[in-house]
């Protein structure tokens, strides 16, 4: 599984939702995508690529494209 396919992973696995959601999906856009939602999909990426993000990061990913911009800082790949 290449890392666009295992970061999709986790948005579905977490939140629920399907792959043709992703593109628009932002946090507060679906009940799931709550801030339980979104610890638990920060826990789910940082255990996915083996990171650990800094609070700002966590704080400011709001959206599933602001979080491939997020996740490039930590040499991630899409």
């Amino acid at each position: 599984m290449n890392s666009i396919e295992k970061y999709n992973e986790a948005f579905k696995q977490v939140l629920g939702v399907k792959e043709e959601q992703l593109d628009n999906l932002e946090y507060q856009s679906i009940k799931e995508w709550d801030s339980v939602g979104h610890m638990a999909l920060m826990a789910s990426l940082e255990e996915t690529y083996d990171i650990m993000m800094d609070t700002d990061d966590i704080i400011d990913f709001n959206s599933y494209t602001k979080g491939k911009e997020i996740l490039k800082k930590y040499d991630i790949e899409f």
